[in-house]
């Protein structure tokens, strides 16, 4: 099954603690959705959004992953589908104008007050630097505020998958 992450499961080392099976694809962008960090989190902080804001100058770019079926379930359960997040499919474009369809998730409790943890935007940029998305797209993600988790063992925990 196709994939589309735009916010931390961009990073495949995260991606992979979750469904040992993902492969990248490609990179695509979704139209007519903008990035935003206003999911309410289920530790209090923001997540990543593909909004839906029907604006033809927005896009989101993400990376399409080929995840084997049998890994959704736990994808589901750890991205809180139902408690915070929905599923939907979407056509993406890709190289040389082709369209891809995909599952994504977005989100159902927004809360644009919150801020994403540091660690939480680190899982995000990595992903994006690594599968090589638009410079100016890094930019705008590297300018989100983001606020230092008040439990210092999630963020260590977090973070050592970066670590070796």
């Amino acid at each position: 099954m196709l994939y589309f992450a735009y916010g931390s499961n961009m990073s495949i080392r995260r991606l992979r603690a979750r469904t040992p099976s993902a492969g990248f694809v490609t990179v695509a962008t979704l139209h007519g959705h903008e990035l935003r960090f206003h999911k309410a989190g289920r530790d209090g902080s923001a997540k990543c959004d593909a909004f839906a804001s029907g604006d033809p100058g927005h896009r989101v770019v993400g990376v399409v992953f080929e995840l084997d079926p049998a890994e959704k379930p736990a994808l589901d359960r750890v991205e809180g589908l139902g408690q915070g997040y929905e599923e939907k499919t979407v056509e993406l474009s890709v190289q040389a104008g082709r369209i891809v369809t995909a599952c994504t998730y977005y989100a159902t409790h927004i809360d644009p007050g919150l801020r994403p943890y540091h660690w939480y935007k680190h899982h995000v940029l990595s992903g994006a630097r690594d599968h090589g998305l638009p410079e100016l797209y890094l930019r705008r993600i590297e300018a989100v505020a983001a606020v230092a988790d008040p439990q210092a063992e999630r963020h260590r925990r977090e973070m050592a998958i970066y670590a070796g």
